[in-house]
């Protein structure tokens, strides 16, 4: 007999959970059911900025299977969950469907928090999320004018890129006393300020915005700064964060995390055996994660649980990432910050830098932070959980 798993949500997450339950549903016991709220299938909103470099959308579609042209899997696109019935175990669509689950798995991502400074809702306010957000910035965007990006995390400065390769002048606001600073610590951050101030780049830390001003038509003509100063700008994009989508909590009955998102345990189970969270949405032991790679984890294991195998508990808290932002490297590998670490710094000037953490105990690697042209994370990243090797300093600055 087969069963039915209803998916709420069809992002990278989502995507892969699926991909995976397919792959390993080889019986085919499970019909997929995926209510997705963009119009586009899922696609890779890590790199949404090379789409305004000149990629197409079906260049950033995900690879894998066509779930389209999967029988056992029924994608509707444009099709947002709107509320649940735990009791009946019924899905109810924004366009009135009734979906039966005998499995339902939430994969609803996240928002872009927009802080609610006067003028944040004038004409030429921008987020930073979608395909329909980048259309739009594209459509607003005039070469050799100034805008401004609020936030200056990895959203933020990939933002503060759109609006280079739209031609315009990009300043970055951001509270925090420096770049990134869920990713890196002051140190790594002066490396990458110095690279994107060479790039022209006008970057201002530690400040906040306190309003965005309208010109006589009620659109965007400045934004004020907490410091005082004024910046003149044609738009807006706001990129200080998300907020997990977790508004069917309410409907569900289900718990949220102190901070937001569907409260589950280490295998993302909620208080519904038969119900799951995973991504952006997911709060495990109260905490969400916002990188990509903490979420496959979670819809690999969840998918294992799906098809009635044992699974070890998701680990969510190696936060390893790396990337190149706008030509300069920066990479984090397993624990960035701890009070219980000895930290070991080697740099040169602004130029590189190199954090690795030591265990006060065993001297054991713990994990680090590299900024600028350094050596390769995964190769100092093995001696996690072991001493590091004796030629640890040529290793991270060759």
């Amino acid at each position: 007999m087969t069963s039915t798993l209803v998916v709420v949500g069809h992002g990278m997450v989502g995507h892969r959970f699926v991909e995976q339950v397919r792959a390993l549903d080889t019986d085919d016991t499970w019909r997929v059911v995926v209510l997705a709220e963009e119009h586009h299938p899922a696609y890779d909103r890590v790199s949404l900025s090379s789409y305004l470099a000149g990629k197409s959308k079906s260049d950033l579609a995900l690879p894998g299977r066509d779930l389209r042209a999967d029988p056992r899997v029924d994608l509707r696109l444009a099709c947002p969950a709107v509320s649940v019935d735990r009791a009946r175990r019924l899905v109810r669509t924004a366009d009135g469907d009734e979906v039966r689950y005998d499995a339902l798995v939430l994969a609803t991502g996240s928002r872009p928090f927009v802080p609610p400074v006067p003028g944040h809702d004038l004409s030429g306010c921008f987020v930073y999320r979608t395909f329909d957000d980048l259309d739009a910035l594209r459509a607003a965007a005039r070469a050799g004018r100034p805008g401004v990006v609020v936030g200056g995390g990895l959203l933020g400065l990939e933002a503060a890129n759109a609006l280079r390769l739209l031609g315009m002048r990009a300043h970055v606001v951001e509270t925090a006393p420096h770049l990134m600073p869920a990713q890196l610590d002051a140190g790594a951050a002066r490396v990458l300020h110095r690279h994107l101030t060479g790039l022209g780049f006008d970057l201002r830390c530690a400040t906040a915005t306190t309003s965005v001003d309208a010109d006589p038509d009620g659109a965007v003509r400045a934004v004020t700064l907490s410091d005082g100063t004024v910046l003149a700008a044609d738009l807006v994009v706001f990129a200080a964060g998300v907020r997990p989508r977790d508004e069917l909590a309410a409907v569900l009955g289900l718990a949220r995390g102190e901070r937001g998102g569907f409260a589950v345990d280490d295998h993302c189970r909620t208080a519904d055996d038969r119900v799951w969270a995973i991504g952006e949405c997911a709060a495990i032991r109260g905490r969400c994660h916002g990188l990509v790679a903490p979420g496959y984890r979670m819809a690999d294991n969840v998918a294992r649980q799906v098809l009635g195998q044992r699974t070890a508990p998701v680990d969510g808290s190696d936060a390893s990432t790396t990337l190149k932002l706008l030509g300069v490297s920066v990479a984090t590998f397993g624990a960035a910050r701890s009070d219980d670490a000895l930290e070991v710094v080697f740099a040169e000037g602004d130029a590189r830098y190199a954090k690795v953490l030591l265990s006060r105990d065993t001297g054991d690697l713990m994990g680090g932070i590299l900024a600028g042209d350094t050596g390769s994370w995964t190769t100092v990243g093995s001696f996690v959980g072991r001493p590091p090797p004796s030629d640890l300093e040529r290793l991270l600055l060759p």
